[in-house]
């Protein structure tokens, strides 16, 4: 068996050793063996699983990434195919989320909207189930409220927030771009713009980025898938037997 030692490790992605450490002590790495003098003895088995971490975060994010390898080095191989799951699922909501944007500001309202007072329609939704449906907490809609994103109306009888459909366009763009990893001013002006249907040229080329980062995402996704199964033959639970 070839054994390494830290700096071989770090080498390769341009790591200090002590992250490599670090990483191992984290539970991303499995644990290594000492010398008598206490060094750790790598092996290529950590070499596949360091690269199969870094594939990771760089499709998922480090904190689900550290999360997936502990699963694995704890033995629960199952749980660890379940966040990859959920990653999978996240992009193909944000893919969702973005199509619906795109078809919003394809078919912005030409005239005012609707005016404020009229009677509650079966499109509204209050403040828990339009957080509900973009799966993010009430305060944060708050939060976007008082930065001058949002602007439902209240309730005439109850004081409750209603948000209508041109709130509700304005509450998925604002998620979209927030995951996108734009600021809430930049959202207020982009909100705006689809507001008043003045020019969507800020959107258009938010959404374009937008749509290059789930892309490259998604191919991020196919490298750390094979280098997760590379790493993951090295372990026990790795090499089930398969139906004759």
């Amino acid at each position: 068996m070839i054994t390494l030692r830290p700096a071989d490790l770090a080498r390769e992605h341009g790591l200090s050793t002590q992250a490599v450490r670090n990483y191992e002590r984290d539970g991303y790495l499995p644990a290594a063996d000492r010398t008598a003098s206490g060094y750790r003895i790598y092996t290529e088995v950590h070499a596949a699983a360091l690269r199969a971490f870094l594939a990771l975060v760089a499709a998922y994010g480090h904190a689900l990434a550290g999360r997936i390898m502990t699963e694995l080095h704890t033995g629960d191989l199952d749980n660890a195919l379940k966040l990859i799951d959920r990653g999978h699922q996240q992009l193909l909501r944000d893919r969702e989320t973005l199509e619906t944007v795109r078809r919003a500001i394809t078919h912005l309202p030409t005239g005012p909207d609707p005016a404020p007072g009229r009677s509650r329609a079966s499109t509204d939704r209050t403040v828990g189930e339009l957080a509900h449906h973009l799966r993010i907490t009430p305060a944060t809609l708050r939060a976007w409220e008082a930065a001058g994103i949002l602007t439902p109306e209240r309730d005439p009888g109850t004081g409750y927030r209603i948000y209508r459909a041109p709130d509700i366009r304005d509450a998925e763009l604002t998620h979209l771009l927030r995951r996108g990893g734009y600021g809430l001013d930049h959202i207020a002006l982009v909100v705006e713009q689809v507001r008043t249907a003045g020019g969507t040229d800020a959107l258009t080329t938010a959404l374009a980025a937008w749509q290059r980062r789930l892309t490259d995402q998604g191919l991020a996704m196919l490298r750390a898938a094979g280098r997760l199964g590379d790493y993951v033959r090295h372990l026990p639970h790795g090499d089930r037997e398969r139906p004759g």
